[in-house]
């Protein structure tokens, strides 16, 4: 399969950036799209010229890492699945990809495909963990949790913190990632006495790193590559409210 792949180039946060065109060919439909990226700056390194500066790490769908805009889509015209996890059979032969960054204010680029998403670490440091004391290990891990409530939980503690409900939302919003954190927690008997704080905190660390509001679009549920539920975020809005009237 041969493509032609339009994409993003920047030298840093300060240069004005613009996209380059490049071709691959010979690609096996099996090929996964950073593979594909391999095999370009491959070419490149061999021509002499600059590579594309993409960011990847486990390369398994579970570090969040490959954050791509890729024809308009976060992480591709596939569903459930991460830029790693997508294959180039999802393409067409002659087709033209258009590869970008995450575009959002909050993530500013670092160079070509990178971004930079320390705004989520901030997040997390502003709440997203639990500090009363439960005792040992063991002790802790005696407490008994509802099997749904179990279940939810994990569901929410599936994000990974890619970044694409951000990119997706067209407020650039991180209430998805943010409401998964605290319900992955809230949810938990050794959660449930710093909720309302914790929703508050991050909330107010949100809003201070230019993160937008939301307004219920759904557009971060359809891209979440881990189908990461809204619901989530109408619990984070109920707690942040009961925050507020106790206040």
């Amino acid at each position: 399969m041969n493509f032609k792949l339009k994409i993003w180039r920047q030298a840093d946060a300060k240069a004005k950036g613009g996209f380059e065109t490049y071709e691959v060919n010979d690609i096996s439909e099996d090929t996964s799209f950073l593979e594909m990226l391999d095999i370009l700056n491959n070419n490149l390194i061999h021509e002499g010229k600059e590579p594309v500066a993409f960011d990847h790490d486990c390369r398994e769908g579970i570090c969040g890492m490959c954050s791509l805009h890729i024809n308009g889509e976060a992480h591709g015209p596939d569903t459930e699945v991460t830029t790693c996890q997508l294959h180039m059979r999802k393409f067409h032969d002659g087709d033209t990809i258009t590869i970008e960054p995450w575009r959002s204010a909050a993530f500013p680029v670092i160079k070509d495909l990178v971004v930079e998403r320390s705004a989520f670490d901030k997040i997390m440091q502003a709440g997203g963990f639990i500090s009363v004391n439960t005792g040992g290990v063991p002790d802790a891990n005696t407490i008994p949790v509802p099997r749904d409530d179990a279940e939810e939980s994990m569901d929410a503690a599936a994000c990974i913190g890619c970044g694409a409900c951000v990119a997706t939302c067209k407020n650039g919003s991180a209430m998805l990632f943010v409401a998964a954190r605290v319900s992955s927690l809230a949810k938990l008997p050794q959660g449930k006495v710093e909720t309302l704080r914790r929703a508050k905190a991050m909330i107010a660390k949100m809003d201070e790193l230019g993160f937008g509001g939301c307004t219920n679009t759904r557009a971060c549920e359809a891209e979440c590559p881990k189908s990461i539920s809204i619901s989530h975020i109408a619990r984070l809005n109920r707690k942040f409210l009961t925050a507020k009237f106790k206040d």
